[in-house]
């Protein structure tokens, strides 16, 4: 009886031994990086800030002249399509990129899942779940970029000078609102240049080059005339109409490197 009861532990063991060994673990997901890096333009321009109420550096479609002291906006929910349709959602995904800090014009993603990617998406603008949240941290912390818990986060900011402004001069346009019937987020699906596609990999990472124009606050399915847009403050029709003009070809991507 002592011999067979060794004999069947040893059968145990070895078939646990040998379930271990059959068990191979899970593998660990690959990943990579990316960036986007906003260069602002005005037109064919270069965007340079100017806190002059006298000398004034752009000129509209409709003949009107500004300057530009202050341009911000919230970048947020970004999303990477692969050519089948699938989407990666970066998570905690949000930005405020400001002309004044290069820094913030660079957007870092990191912990992409591997892979090819045809496409990607983004909010200008703070979701709504996030406008009703309560305080928060980080570039969501109330600032000059938020109204109040009732008005929610100022999605685009973009404040100067022009002649063509009634009374003082003053330009501002402080874009946002998140309920209907004047929601102004808006997503942006910019195209990826003819045949490239974002190759993220573990040992190299792609880099986007993404122009976002001011001078499209101004012009697309409305043309802006300052006398009567200079203070649209959010929510309300003219913001919602600033909104669209962004949404409609603002933000353009360049080129890729690092591909």
């Amino acid at each position: 009886m002592k011999i067979q009861s060794v004999f069947l532990a040893l059968a145990v063991l070895a078939l646990g031994l040998s379930s271990c060994e059959n068990k191979k673990a899970d593998p660990v997901p690959e990943t990579g990086s990316l960036s986007i890096e906003m260069e602002h333009v005005v037109g064919s321009s270069a965007l340079k800030l100017n806190s002059s109420t006298t000398a004034f550096d752009y000129r509209t479609p409709s003949d009107e002249w500004f300057n530009v002291t202050t341009f911000r906006y919230y970048v947020s929910n970004i999303k990477l399509r692969r050519a089948d349709g699938t989407e990666y959602a970066q998570p905690n995904s949000y930005y405020l990129v400001d002309a004044a800090m290069p820094a913030t014009k660079v957007l870092e993603l990191k912990d992409v899942p591997a892979g090819d990617y045809t496409g990607l998406s983004f909010l200008v603008g703070v979701d709504a779940p996030r406008n009703t949240t309560g305080a928060q941290e980080g570039v969501l912390a109330p600032g000059d970029m938020f109204w109040s818990w009732k008005s929610g986060y100022i999605f685009l900011k973009m404040e100067g000078y022009s002649p063509a402004a009634p009374g003082s001069k003053v330009l501002q346009f402080h874009i946002g609102g998140f309920e209907d019937p004047n929601n102004a987020l808006r997503t942006i699906s910019p195209a990826l240049p003819s045949g490239v596609k974002l190759l993220v990999r573990p040992d190299h990472a792609p880099e986007i080059h993404m122009k976002a124009d001011l001078m499209k606050l101004f012009v697309g399915p409305t043309t802006v005339k300052f006398g009567s847009f200079a203070i649209p403050h959010m929510p309300g029709a003219n913001a919602m109409k600033i909104a669209d003009n962004y949404a409609a070809g603002m933000f353009e991507i360049d080129h890729v490197h690092a591909n």
